[in-house]
């Protein structure tokens, strides 16, 4: 019975939601952020790629889809709607930023690293909020004026490089479909358990950022930089670490991205640069590790 009613409950905030979806004027958002969204359900995230900085890490320059990828989605809720966010800022960005999130009402969830040794060294503040949209548009806008990040998107001046990695292998090992995007070859692994937060269940999880991602850049003779983060509950943090580590995968970082969503979850972001297929398996053993799915 109890999980009659609990499913019933999800299937009505599920249609209010998509009820007030309608309602909100998505394209003022569009406006007010200077970038189209990529939508998915009633979910529309905004990419903000740091396309402006040149990161560099043991030699690698790194693409904006690897690690320089900030976003900000929108999902609607309780008579308005939610955001979530991960913005990528210098360290000289990090104070302006959250003085403005600060004072247009935003909570700062989570600021920290996500590599190590990268040149210029790049953070991660991650933001949410609730309230109309539009208005939380704005001060999203008005805090990343405080910032370097591009305020409007640029096309690509030429076309993303071909990604020269054994895709089909890579799939078959991490047990998902991948896709290209700017020259990286990005995986979002999903979690078999449901995640929700203020009660509200968080999905698509890749749009709103609790799916395990993983992402390929080639670096040449079937080598590639790996990085990401594995969304992991307690009890599964420190297996993860081990299977990453005895397969010469560095952990650069473990954190929490939220504040009171359930189950609570922990992020664990890594780094390599070797061949492509050996990595893969080495991340294939730390899946292996966790509550996640295969296709």
């Amino acid at each position: 019975m109890r999980k009659t009613i609990l499913a019933l409950m999800g299937i009505g905030a599920c249609y209010f939601a998509s009820a007030h979806a309608q309602g909100i004027d998505w394209q003022q958002v569009d406006e007010t952020l200077g970038r189209k969204p990529v939508v998915a359900d009633d979910v529309h995230r905004y990419g903000f790629a740091r396309t402006d900085l040149s990161v560099t890490l043991d030699g690698v320059t790194i693409k904006p889809a690897l690690a320089l990828g900030g976003w900000v989605a929108f999902k609607p809720a309780h008579g308005g709607a939610m955001v979530m966010g991960d913005l990528v800022l210098l360290e000289t960005e990090i104070n302006p930023v959250m003085a403005k999130m600060i004072a247009s009402g935003l909570a700062i969830t989570a600021v920290h690293n996500h590599l190590l040794r990268a040149s210029p060294a790049t953070f991660y503040m991650h933001v949410a909020g609730h309230g109309d949209p539009a208005k939380l548009a704005s001060a999203i806008h008005d805090a990343l004026a405080e910032s370097r990040t591009p305020q409007t998107v640029a096309a690509p001046a030429t076309p993303a490089p071909p990604i020269d990695l054994d895709t089909a292998r890579l799939e078959e090992i991490i047990g998902v479909k991948g896709q290209a995007n700017g020259g990286v070859y990005q995986f979002n692994v999903k979690r078999r358990d449901p995640i929700t937060e203020d009660g509200m269940p968080l999905t698509p999880v890749a749009a709103m950022g609790v799916a395990i991602a993983i992402n390929f850049q080639p670096t040449g003779a079937g080598k590639a930089a790996i990085t990401g983060d594995f969304v992991l509950t307690g009890d599964e943090v420190n297996p993860v670490i081990v299977a990453l580590r005895t397969h010469g995968i560095e952990v650069t970082a473990l954190h929490s991205h939220m504040l009171d969503e359930q189950p609570r979850l922990f992020f664990m972001h890594f780094w390599a640069n070797d061949d492509a297929i050996k990595l893969a398996n080495g991340l294939r053993a730390a899946l292996d590790k966790t509550a996640s799915t295969k296709s």
